[in-house]
């Protein structure tokens, strides 16, 4: 019995993923003045890094920190460095004027949705179209995210406050990103 124990643990920890941080695609400094360096730095060398590192090492929720570590490389692959004419097009487009009429009604739903979660988590757009809230990170493996934006508080504090990051997210979204997540269903 100890035995068939012993290899049922091995087993399931044999299955167990090993994350990694995702290396950003632009610089450290590229997503200004929408998020700041200190931010990026902040953020991303320090937060998201730790939910990866403490998911590897076993240390706290387990479900927490790969929720935490697999929507921030998400979060962050989404980005892009600031552009002020910056819009979907594409899969992306489509898929925002078939279910809000036009992007400005789906950026206003999006920031009402977002401003409408309380405490900590996420707000995104799942490859439907749908608009809904994540708290902390609840992330399941069986979700299907297009374009996710952080919204817990270190995400904008060191920069501005909550209404301008929302503002100003839609400036630095690589929406080629969102694309390719819309077409992989």
């Amino acid at each position: 019995m100890l035995k068939e124990l012993k290899d049922f643990i091995a087993e399931a920890e044999s299955s167990r993923p090993t994350l990694v941080l995702e290396k950003l695609p632009y610089a450290r400094d590229a997503l200004e003045p929408v998020m700041s360096k200190a931010t990026v730095d902040l953020h991303y060398g320090v937060l998201s890094k730790g939910y990866v590192d403490r998911y590897n090492n076993k240390e706290g929720d387990e479900a927490f920190n790969f929720g935490g570590a697999t929507l921030h490389n998400m979060y962050w692959a989404t980005l892009q460095p600031s552009s002020t004419g910056n819009r979907p097009s594409g899969a992306s487009e489509e898929l925002i004027n078939k279910k809000f009429g036009s992007y400005e009604k789906f950026k206003q739903e999006f920031i009402a949705k977002a401003k409408s979660l309380q405490g900590s988590g996420w707000c995104y757009m799942d490859v439907k179209g749908n608009i809904a809230t994540l708290p902390n990170q609840a992330f399941k493996k069986t979700m299907r995210i297009a374009l996710p934006i952080d919204m817990w508080e270190h995400s904008y504090l060191l920069d501005t406050s909550k209404d301008k990051y929302l503002d100003g997210i839609w400036r630095i979204i690589n929406w080629s990103i969102v694309n390719d997540r819309l077409q992989g269903e």
